[in-house]
């Protein structure tokens, strides 16, 4: 995990902001600082679906704030999440 993402461009500050725009996922971002964790996990942790957890991980992951993984499963795969970041830096010049 990096300690710190340093943003300065247009495309990447909105990218960024659009994924920390909901209080879930932040909620999730703030959730996985404290470890990786599979959806369904994320899920129960969040008081949520699964379904909604998996599309909130997704565009974390999208923005590169995170960082998912296949492992097998009772029944099947479980995607496994961890931050990639426990600070962000937007700079505007």
């Amino acid at each position: 995990m990096s300690e710190t993402l340093h943003i300065k461009n247009d495309e990447d500050i909105e990218r960024i902001g659009s994924a920390l725009s909901s209080k879930t996922r932040l909620r999730i971002l703030k959730l996985l600082l404290q470890g990786e964790k599979d959806v369904t996990r994320v899920a129960r942790q969040i008081g949520g679906t699964e379904a909604n957890a998996s599309a909130q991980i997704k565009i974390l992951s999208e923005a590169g704030l995170l960082d998912c993984r296949y492992e097998p499963g009772q029944h099947g795969l479980k995607k496994i999440s961890r931050t990639k970041v426990k600070r962000i830096i937007i700079d505007l010049e």
